[in-house]
């Protein structure tokens, strides 16, 4: 059985620094794409960032540009989201999704599984 397991949310202040981490279970987690997404209270979920299986990146430039970084470490089975000069904008739950089918990592609905979700609440 897939399980994503998101950590590392918290409530911290504006300019300050978070890391978030997602654990894989269940599946051979180097061979995924893992994407991060955040949804915020009475908002749409939104794309954040991706790491393909290759180790390849991208991310939503206009919302993270220069401030978020992902990385894998394939031998722990976990995706991180290292967030730095956060914004009271970028308050939201954020989520951990994995994908082995292709597509583009931007959509959602290109993800077969989601973790539950882990809190980040910035402060001004």
């Amino acid at each position: 059985q897939v399980q994503l397991a998101e950590s590392g949310g918290g409530f911290v202040q504006a300019g300050g620094s978070l890391r978030l981490s997602c654990e894989a279970s269940g599946y051979t987690f180097s061979s995924y794409d893992m994407g991060w997404f955040r949804q915020a209270p009475g908002k749409e979920r939104g794309f954040v960032g991706s790491i393909a299986w290759s180790g390849a990146t991208r991310y939503n430039q206009d919302s993270v540009k220069g401030r978020f970084t992902i990385s894998r470490d394939n031998k722990k089975n976990t995706v991180y989201l290292q967030m730095n000069n956060l914004k009271p904008e970028d308050t939201a739950n954020y989520y951990c999704a994995a994908a082995t089918s292709g597509g583009d990592l931007r959509r959602a609905s290109t993800y077969e599984y989601w973790g539950r979700g882990t809190q980040v609440t910035v402060s001004s």
